[in-house]
């Protein structure tokens, strides 16, 4: 039986181009998504649309991860990131904004900002199945849909008002392409403290290059201009299963050992949470 269209996602079809041949509108046909061309592009049972095709990508969440962010986040020791950039897009943007998050995850930051705008609608872009499982359900106006953040993104030029950009990949080009020229993109990206208690305790963890920030400014200055910066730091208290979830959700999972997790000496009861959120103007 074909799979119906999910309302978040019927209203985000007409921000959408077939990522083969750049043609739109995307229309619903028999549990599928078909541009004019004719290509096809499934839409999961679980809710989203999978536009990726060729050579995926292998970078994306497992199961075990999801699970892991999943438990983690429910525990609101991530809110107040959370709500920084909400506020920064919220503050941007109208409440009938379009919020299109770039390596979306689970959906849970785009939830928040469609919570702060009762009348936007939103789009969650990641390459992990599993975790896209979780993002399509994640808000009743968030739609989400496979995509690698490195490839030209299937949407429309100018189709958002905010591109939200959270402990995930840029494509600043593209970036720049999909926003309204008086969008706002926001970015959020660790600082060298965040979670410096863990790395101290599993060496192994992935480290925040001391030029990451330079880096990023680089890459972002042909295409935007940084509007505002917030730096939001804090202690988070950690169960052991809290701190084990913590690096099992990252991609320090594939750099720890299981045995290395799993053993039974100190593990930290308290974490520096430490991020900063950055909201881009278009040039």
């Amino acid at each position: 039986m074909p799979v119906s269209l999910p309302p978040a996602l019927e209203l985000s079809l007409d921000l959408l181009r077939c990522p083969t041949c750049r043609t739109r509108p995307l229309r619903p046909d028999r549990g599928a998504l078909r541009c004019p061309v004719g290509h096809a592009f499934d839409i999961a049972r679980h809710g989203y649309a999978g536009l990726l095709t060729g050579t995926r990508a292998t970078s994306g969440d497992d199961a075990a991860m999801v699970m892991a962010r999943d438990r983690f986040l429910s525990t609101g020791a991530y809110a107040p990131i959370r709500e920084v950039g909400a506020r920064l897009a919220a503050d941007a943007v109208s409440e009938q904004a379009t919020v299109v998050d770039v390596g979306c995850g689970t959906g849970y930051y785009l939830a928040g900002v469609l919570d702060q705008l009762p009348g936007a609608r939103g789009l969650g872009l990641d390459t992990s199945v599993r975790a896209l499982r979780s993002a399509a359900r994640a808000h009743e106006r968030g739609a989400a849909v496979a995509w690698d953040v490195f490839r030209p993104l299937p949407l429309v030029d100018g189709a958002a008002d905010a591109v939200l950009n959270v402990f995930a990949p840029r494509n600043p080009a593209e970036f720049h392409r999909v926003l309204r020229p008086t969008g706002r993109l926001i970015v959020v990206r660790p600082t060298g403290r965040h979670l410096a208690e863990l790395r101290g305790r599993w060496p192994a963890m992935v480290t925040v290059d001391p030029a990451k920030e330079q880096r990023l400014h680089r890459a972002l200055d042909p295409f935007f201009e940084a509007a505002v910066t917030e730096h939001v730091e804090y202690p988070a208290t950690l169960t052991r299963m809290n701190a084990l979830d913590l690096v099992s959700m990252t991609p320090s999972a594939r750099h720890v050992s299981e045995a290395e997790l799993n053993d039974d000496s100190f593990v930290p009861d308290q974490v520096t949470v430490s991020v900063l959120a950055t909201a881009y103007q278009p040039r």
